[in-house]
């Protein structure tokens, strides 16, 4: 008697729950029809969104909507807590699943090759994301004692972190940040955030809906120096074609052109700088280093050899996120991402039988999160292609219960989607009283104990 054919989603952000809409969409779908079971090493789903999108973002988050109508099928299993490759691993998986998809994503820090970027008060952008929004494996307390800040970096994260630390934390009240960020918050000594590209306002990778969200605060005056508004042929020409580039550079330029105001908290924006150097004493940040530059015609840009040293305490790198590597799968070290062929995963020249990859793992960390669903169903067509030609292998033991038992024979302690509406509805329950939507509950134990509720 046929069977539904079986697939295993390692990640259940964003790409791996478009990944499985993807599937169930399929003709394959209908009959005999798909089983799909996402494995998520949080106890909570929704990766990205619940743990890489600022608090103050609710538009943003409100994609989980979307995300949560996917989960609601009933052919679609959650297993939370689970570790990829603790708790099970690759050779465990093929025994379960007619073939699998990693969409473990990316939540490091790219490195930043200068001098002085270990110094402490040097930060990674992504450690303070995960802390700011609650992560359950990060520490629950955050030092912000410098008055003035580096942001390095000219993309969204960069904006979300700089206003995140501009903003009070009374503003930030109002969404679902814990306790322990907000008390961390309240004790914040920024007065000067300063968030620095190398390149010009044309090629800055800010959402301009997000920049401009910058002006919204009561707290937060924004300054652009006009000496920073400066395009050449290049520069036009990307604003001529791109049309949110065109509307980052224009917000910008009247931003520029405005008598500073009187707002307690200044954030400025410093367009052709390039970090050089954290300038440290004693093992501490004292300063940043910059060189300017200039544009050579084509967008780019060339150092001028004028240096500067910026009066800093704390510096935050928002140069990238990076992937982390998946044993047992081939690793392309230089660009952070597991080698592929329009999702199926290649090695030594060769298509891993079964094996596919999407979202972040597969292209890296670039992009806004709805542009994974390309990703998806890129590689969810050629996972199908397999299937009807037969590609994939056949596992040993199929059966849906198989691999419950054998989780629970590992004493692995998993959560469920079942179990992530009791989460949701503790969260819920913890915000009420303030008037808040929710508040997150943060350490890993805590998570669990509300998921078995």
């Amino acid at each position: 008697m046929p069977r539904p054919l079986r697939v295993a989603i390692v990640g259940a952000g964003p790409a791996g729950i478009y990944a499985a809409d993807a599937l169930l969409k399929s003709e394959t779908a209908t009959e005999p029809g798909v089983s799909i079971d996402l494995f998520e090493r949080l106890p909570a789903p929704f990766g990205l969104i619940r743990y890489g999108v600022a608090p103050d973002h609710p538009r943003i988050k409100g994609i989980i909507t979307a995300l949560h109508q996917v989960l609601d099928k009933p052919q679609i299993r959650l297993f939370g807590n689970v570790d990829y490759p603790n708790d099970i691993n690759l050779d465990d998986l093929r025994a379960f699943y007619d073939a699998v998809i990693f969409s473990t994503g990316a939540d490091a820090d790219r490195a930043l090759d200068i001098p002085g970027i270990d110094l402490e008060g040097s930060y990674g952008a992504a450690d303070f994301v995960s802390w700011y929004d609650g992560h359950p494996d990060v520490a629950r307390t955050w030092p912000l004692e410098a008055e003035k800040v580096a942001v390095l970096g000219v993309g969204n994260v960069a904006l979300d972190v700089a206003r995140i630390l501009a903003k009070t934390a009374d503003e930030l009240l109002p969404t679902e940040i814990p306790p322990n960020v907000y008390d961390g918050l309240k004790a914040n000594k920024a007065l000067e955030v300063h968030v620095f590209g190398r390149r010009g306002p044309a090629q800055a990778k800010f959402s301009p809906m997000e920049l401009r969200e910058l002006d919204h605060s009561p707290n937060i005056e924004v300054i652009v120096d006009p000496e920073d508004i400066d395009y050449d042929e290049g520069s036009i020409e990307t604003r001529r074609s791109n049309k949110q580039a065109d509307m980052v550079a224009k917000t910008l330029e009247n931003w520029a052109i405005r008598d500073t105001g009187n707002r307690p908290h200044k954030l400025f924006l410093h367009f052709f700088e390039s970090p050089t150097e954290v300038v440290g004493e004693d093992g501490r940040v004292v300063g940043l280093r910059t060189e300017r530059t200039k544009l050579d015609g084509t967008g780019n840009v060339t150092g001028t050899g004028e240096f500067r040293t910026w009066d800093i305490q704390s510096v935050y790198r928002a140069v990238g996120y990076l992937s982390e590597e998946l044993p047992k799968l081939p690793w392309d070290v230089d660009s952070g991402t597991v080698p592929h062929e329009a999702g199926r995963v290649v090695e030594a020249g060769e298509h891993m039988q079964s094996t596919y990859v999407t979202g972040w793992i597969k292209r890296g960390p670039v992009g806004l999160i709805g542009h994974t669903k390309g990703d998806a169903n890129e590689t969810v067509a050629n996972l199908l292609d397999d299937h009807t030609n037969g590609r994939l292998h056949t596992p040993a033991t199929p059966a849906p219960e198989a691999v419950v038992d054998f989780l629970e024979g590992r004493n692995v302690r998993y959560t469920t989607w079942q179990g992530w509406y009791r989460l949701d509805e503790a969260e819920k329950a913890l915000g009420e009283p303030q008037g808040r939507e929710r508040v997150k509950i943060v350490d890993r134990e805590g998570m669990l104990r509300a998921s078995e509720a």
